[in-house]
């Protein structure tokens, strides 16, 4: 089965997709894993990504392209795979499902996690790090013992600035300029499924797991 997971930062985008490969029994493939890989084992494309990135520049769709189609040439992707953060809009689209017809395949589906941004912000605006050990808590979800300080080892806790709410809704307002026209993109090739992803995460894996079922069959 291949499968494009997408849905807005605060999503657990990431939580799902590993779950919801695993019980697909294909590989997660994630453009950040990917870039990671590449990067470390000082690939031609990895050392060229690091270029634009020491200089803080994003890579371009090329370079991730290139990396995608070369991650998805591999021996364990024959089976299906998932793909998390790539595409991330209509043109990368457009060359994935090229790329994916010049092997004479196909996608069987994109699975969007939907959540409304309020529920985002309180996600992802509660959350508080640990300075000295890194481990992270929130503040309604998962609250230390005394505020401000860490249960693990004492540490100060404290917000980072990814987590604070005008940078949250900033990211929210790109990811909706860049991800609407791609969720329409798909929904027209008629392979979108809408998943409610409110709730604990064991019930948003249910509900994903029955609407990939009901799709299949």
């Amino acid at each position: 089965m291949r499968v494009v997971l997408v849905g807005p930062p605060g999503a657990g985008k990431g939580t799902q997709a590993q779950f919801i490969a695993s019980h697909l029994s294909i590989p997660k493939i994630s453009t950040g894993d990917i870039f990671r890989a590449n990067v470390s084992g000082g690939t031609p494309l990895g050392k060229l990504a690091k270029e634009y990135m020491d200089r803080g520049d994003l890579v371009p769709d090329e370079v991730t392209v290139a990396m995608v189609r070369d991650r998805l040439s591999e021996d364990d992707t024959q089976g299906g795979f998932l793909l998390d953060g790539f595409p991330r809009n209509v043109p990368q689209a457009e060359i994935l499902k090229k790329m994916l017809a010049d092997w004479g395949l196909s996608l069987d589906v994109v699975l969007e996690l939907v959540v409304d941004d309020e529920e985002v912000v309180r996600r992802l605006a509660g959350r508080r790090t640990c300075r000295s050990c890194g481990k992270v808590w929130h503040i309604d979800f998962d609250p230390p013992s005394r505020e401000g300080v860490c249960d693990a080892c004492g540490g100060e806790l404290f917000q980072r600035d990814d987590d604070r709410e005008d940078t949250i809704r900033h990211r929210l307002e790109v990811y909706q300029e860049q991800t609407a026209p791609l969720v329409s993109f798909y929904a027209d090739e008629q392979i979108l499924i809408g998943v409610d992803a409110a709730g604990p995460v064991e019930e948003v894996t249910q509900r994903a797991m029955a609407a990939l079922r009901r799709f299949v069959d």
